[in-house]
């Protein structure tokens, strides 16, 4: 309670120094309720604990049991819906198209259920960019302060939101890690095996590489959990599988497409012999097949995410395959476990979302038929 209560003391001081400034543009408020966002989310790490901030610890949700979203269904029935249900939904950053069709997925849910006559509103919102650590927490701790009754949660870090997410579960709000980074004490993780993100990006390379070649890996940010995960399970699957094949060269590049074209244009010149580069998500692997283009390259580019764009490149024969974890459904199933936690139905720690490599054979088939897509019954609590 002792965060909360300080974020709420400095959030009242700073709108009273506001008032008492007296009436200013708009713009000038926004800047101010920047501040104090700031301010108290800068206070509020400062008082938790260098255990509470640390990283994940001991839980990975890619070796525990999970379950599906079916299995959930098969067990505990229709979902049961409180009305007027209001929940807080925290992504990474938009200028990110994965993270817009999460948004659009979230919605889309809410809709969903509305219109089968029960009332739900999810507000999604994002910091402006995807290394905005600080900035993300700020918004849950508004969310927070605000008494939403649940929080779906996609970190840009391990670490992060781990001060809030503490707050939460004091105040008794259901929180969801959803994908990307940890969060090692939100009582649910919903998401794919980020480990076998890398594994069907390794098998399919090796596979078109006939077992042979030199390869590299484009790493996200490295606090990322999914980034880590994707990476290990490429380099795991290639070692175990495919003793011809070489991973000379692996890199961050933050999620940056700038960043990782230019590392992919480094390469070139340092390995003439590169065959193949595995990103860790889309963004990058489309500015390495920039990269590629540029300089008449035979490379083969694979992602992960699954966005718009790289549906398109592969359709128009530039990135070869990308590891889709269809955001869009993803968020459905999401807000589907969040809302049967706070009826109290028994929701495993891990749900375990579909995905599927996309590449030339199937980059026009339907995505609810390739995941076998359902949506929920719904009733009232």
């Amino acid at each position: 309670m002792k965060a909360k209560k300080l974020v709420t003391l400095l959030a009242a001081t700073a709108t009273l120094a506001t008032l008492l400034t007296g009436c200013g543009s708009k713009a000038t408020e926004a800047t101010q309720t920047v501040a104090t966002d700031e301010a108290a989310t800068e206070a509020q790490t400062e008082a938790v604990s260098e255990e509470a901030a640390a990283p994940s610890g001991d839980f990975n949700p890619d070796e525990e049991a999970g379950v599906s979203i079916e299995e959930i269904r098969e067990s505990n029935g229709a979902v049961p819906v409180k009305a007027g249900t209001k929940a807080g939904v925290v992504a990474k950053a938009f200028e990110n198209e994965y993270w817009r069709t999460l948004k659009e997925g979230y919605e889309a849910g809410a809709k969903y259920i509305t219109d089968a006559g029960f009332e739900v509103s999810v507000d999604v919102q994002a910091p402006q960019g995807e290394t905005d650590e600080q900035g993300q927490l700020a918004i849950v701790n508004n969310m927070i302060n605000q008494s939403y009754d649940m929080l779906l949660l996609s970190p840009i870090s391990d670490a992060n939101l781990t001060p809030a997410v503490e707050v939460a579960n004091e105040e008794g709000i259901p929180v969801l890690n959803v994908n990307d980074g940890l969060i090692a004490k939100a009582p649910y993780f919903v998401g794919p095996k980020a480990y076998q993100n890398g594994e069907l990006a390794a098998e399919w390379i090796s596979d078109k590489l006939s077992g042979e070649g030199q390869v590299a890996i484009v790493i996200g940010m490295p606090k990322a959990f999914a980034a880590r995960q994707r990476t290990a399970g490429f380099e795991d699957w290639m070692g175990s599988n495919a003793s011809g094949i070489e991973i000379v060269a692996k890199q961050n590049a933050d999620w940056d497409r700038q960043a990782s074209k230019e590392l992919a244009e480094t390469w070139m010149q340092q390995y003439p012999d590169l065959k193949a580069i595995f990103c860790n998500n889309d963004t990058m692997a489309l500015g390495v097949v920039e990269a590629v283009e540029e300089q008449g390259a035979d490379i083969i580019v694979v992602g992960v995410d699954g966005i718009g764009e790289a549906y398109t490149s592969i359709r128009e024969g530039k990135l070869d395959a990308t590891i889709d974890s269809f955001p869009y459904y993803k968020a459905q199933i999401a807000l589907e476990c969040g809302l049967r936690a706070m009826a109290g139905q028994d929701v495993p720690r891990v749900v375990w979302t579909p995905q599927a490599l996309i590449d030339s054979t199937n980059v026009d088939a339907n995505a609810e038929e390739i995941i076998n897509w359902t949506p929920a019954e719904y009733v009232a609590e």
